[in-house]
């Protein structure tokens, strides 16, 4: 049998089958507050399984970190509650669930930033949209932080892992990747600084590390896992570089002994259709500088999935959009069932529709 559906120690926890539930950014937090409520509630609930990994959606350290209204915070008590009715609809069903903590940087608008500029490692202005109660509108003007504002960034991380446990959650994950915050420091296409965070590869990888240390300083180093996209280009990003860049960054994270690194392959682009006959790079790339266990996202369906793992280049593999359509994948796969289509009109705010009308297999041909 494929290694797939075989248990595997990942951290502090041993999974029994290596189907990850990828973070999806769905924007059902209730208003105002971003404050994870029922309806989040069920849907986490229908997709846990017994030894099953979720990696909850990614959600802001500080109001500064905000790009899209909807998205859940854990910078308040109440969003600190609403997260802990999910984690323990998780746990009720033996599942385990991490959640990615984020700050957006230039991706976002003065309505959602408190009324203050975006901050980016530098002001590289571009094209790009984000939700706001007005609806989808362009970004605002970013500015760059100032040296000694970047601590206070990193404390926002830390702060964010510490209320993360508070929530209940088994441990966190790190989002650098996707034109984010960390990721517009890596890569040099949005980092010009001329100090300590710009510049080489070492300096431009020092406020991932950062980062890094502070979460681990929370939850220790088997509870924390980083997500990294590789060559990725959504949000406008690029580098001169970036087998260097991204390789450097995954030798400097093998070092902590972490959960894992969740690798994003370059065929996704950020919201879009995986690009066709496109196969999986990234990972295996990072396999060979990387010491400790990796996750594969981006595109891959059941054949794919069980041939990464199978070859060794990746130990799991997260899918997002036929998990937001199939509660019960990580059975469909192994049992090769027929996989419900995702609605890809319902993936960025609403109500149930889209998010929690999907039935699991065994429920829905009972039904007809």
């Amino acid at each position: 049998m494929t290694k797939l559906y075989q248990p595997i120690d990942l951290g502090a926890f041993t999974l029994s089958h290596r189907v990850v539930q990828a973070p999806m950014t769905r924007l059902r937090s209730e208003q105002l507050g971003d404050v994870p409520g029922d309806i989040m509630v069920d849907f986490y609930g229908q997709r846990a399984s017994e030894g099953g990994l979720q990696v909850a959606e990614a959600t802001p350290v500080s109001i500064v970190g905000r790009g899209y209204l909807g998205a859940p915070g854990i910078y308040s008590d109440e969003q600190v509650a609403g997260w802990k009715r999910v984690t323990d609809a998780v746990h009720a069903k033996g599942g385990r669930i991490f959640l990615q903590i984020w700050h957006v940087g230039r991706q976002s608008h003065v309505d959602m930033t408190g009324g203050v500029a975006p901050v980016a490692p530098s002001a590289v202005q571009y094209e790009q949209v984000v939700m706001t109660k007005d609806g989808w509108v362009p970004v605002s003007p970013n500015r760059a932080l100032e040296t000694d504002e970047i601590p206070g960034i990193v404390e926002e991380f830390r702060r964010g892992a510490v209320r993360a446990k508070a929530a209940g959650f088994d441990g966190v994950e790190i989002h650098g990747a996707n034109g984010y915050l960390i990721d517009q420091f890596l890569q040099d296409g949005t980092n010009k600084r001329t100090d300590r965070y710009g510049g080489s590869v070492e300096n431009r990888a020092r406020f991932l590390l950062e980062v890094v240390e502070a979460v681990v300083s929370v939850w220790g180093p088997h509870r924390v896992g980083v997500r990294l996209g590789p060559s990725g280009t959504w949000a406008s990003m690029s580098d001169s570089n970036p087998e260097r860049i991204f390789g450097y960054a995954a030798e400097q994270l093998s070092r902590f002994d972490l959960a894992y690194l969740h690798i994003i392959e370059p065929r996704i682009v950020g919201a879009e259709a995986p690009i066709e006959g496109k196969p999986p790079v990234a990972a295996a790339n990072i396999r060979k500088v990387y010491k400790g266990t990796i996750i594969a996202a981006g595109g891959f369906d059941r054949r794919g999935a069980e041939e990464i793992v199978d070859h060794g280049d990746a130990d799991l593999v997260a899918f997002g959009r036929h998990f937001s359509s199939n509660p019960d994948l990580p059975r469909r796969l192994r049992e090769n069932l027929p996989l419900t289509p995702y609605d890809r009109d319902t993936f960025w705010g609403g109500d149930h529709r889209g998010y929690t009308d999907f039935a699991a297999f065994k429920e829905r041909i009972a039904a007809e």
